[in-house]
C-alpha cells in the first residue's frame, strides 16, 4: 500500500514539474492569437478597408450566419456534458446571449438585422442553402470538437474571444466609414454588444482553463484547441476569398448576380 502511495506521489510530482507556469501557459495561449487569429487574413483587411463590393459583403454576412447560428448549439453540446451545476449556470448565459431570452433579442437576431440591412432575404439566410460548403464543414467541425473533446479542452477552444474585441472595434469603425451606403449603426449592433460580452466570457474561460489544466499534456491540448479554433475562423475566410474574390463560386452557393 505504501509503495502504491509513493508511486502516486512521485507521478504527481513529475506532472507538477512538467507543468508550464501559469504565466507561461497564458502567454502560450495568447501567442496563438498573435500568430494566426483571422484579423491577419487578407479578406479581413479587404472587408474592413472598404475594398469589397456590396455583393461580397453580402456573401461574408450570409456565410458568417452559419457560424453565428452554430454557437448556441456548441454551447448546448458542452452544457449537456457538465455535471458541475455552477459551471452550467455560468455557461448557459452564452447560449442565451445568442438565442435571446425574454425581451432580449439575442446575437443571432442582431446578425439577421445585419443581413436584412444588406438586402438579403431572411429566410434564405436562415436556410443556409447559399452558404459555401467549406463554411459548413468548418462550423460543424467546431461543434463536433466541443462535443467530443475533454471539458477543459473544449472550453479552451472558446478562447479566441480573447482576441475578439480588437477585431470588433476595427470592424465597427472600418465598415461604418467605408460602406456608408449600406452599413449604419443599427446593422452593426451585433458587434457593439460583443464588445462587452466577449471580454466577460473570455475572462471566465481563461481562468477556468488556467486552473483546470492539470498536466503538461492538458495544457498543450488547450493551446492546440485555440489553434484549432483559429483554423476554423481562418478557413471560413479562405473559402470566401476563393469564391468571391478569386471567382471560384462552387455549385449551389450564393451568387450575387442570381
Amino acid at each position: 500500500m505504501s509503495d502504491a502511495v509513493s508511486l502516486e506521489r512521485k507521478s504527481a510530482e513529475r506532472d507538477a514539474q512538467q507543468l508550464m507556469p501559469v504565466a507561461e501557459f497564458e502567454a502560450a495561449i495568447r501567442a496563438v492569437g498573435a500568430e494566426r487569429y483571422h484579423d491577419k487574413h487578407p479578406f479581413h483587411h479587404m472587408l474592413h478597408g472598404g475594398e469589397l463590393t456590396k455583393p461580397q459583403v453580402q456573401a461574408w454576412a450570409l456565410n458568417r450566419y452559419c457560424y453565428q447560428s452554430a454557437v448556441p448549439r456548441k454551447d448546448a453540446a458542452l452544457i449537456s456534458r457538465l455535471y458541475d451545476r455552477e459551471l452550467r449556470r455560468e455557461w448557459v448565459h452564452r447560449l442565451l446571449d445568442h438565442d435571446g431570452y425574454g425581451e432580449e433579442e439575442g446575437g443571432i437576431e442582431r446578425w439577421l438585422v445585419l443581413t436584412d440591412g444588406l438586402g438579403l432575404d431572411r429566410d434564405y439566410v436562415v436556410s443556409m442553402k447559399g452558404a459555401l460548403p467549406a463554411t459548413k464543414f468548418a462550423v460543424e467541425a467546431y461543434v463536433t470538437f466541443v462535443r467530443e473533446q475533454p471539458i477543459t479542452v473544449a472550453i479552451a477552444s472558446s478562447l479566441t474571444e480573447l482576441f475578439a474585441p480588437k477585431i470588433h472595434k476595427e470592424r465597427i469603425s472600418g465598415m461604418l466609414e467605408n460602406y456608408p451606403d449600406f452599413i449604419d449603426d443599427k446593422v452593426m449592433a451585433y458587434f457593439k454588444r460583443r464588445l462587452t460580452q466577449a471580454p466577460r466570457d473570455a475572462d471566465f474561460a481563461l481562468g477556468y482553463v488556467l486552473e483546470h489544466a492539470k498536466t503538461r499534456d492538458e495544457q498543450e491540448a488547450c493551446v492546440d484547441a485555440v489553434r484549432f479554433k483559429c483554423n476554423v475562423l481562418w478557413s471560413q475566410l479562405d473559402a470566401l476569398q476563393n469564391a468571391y474574390v478569386e471567382g471560384r463560386v462552387p455549385p449551389g452557393a450564393f451568387r450575387p448576380e442570381a
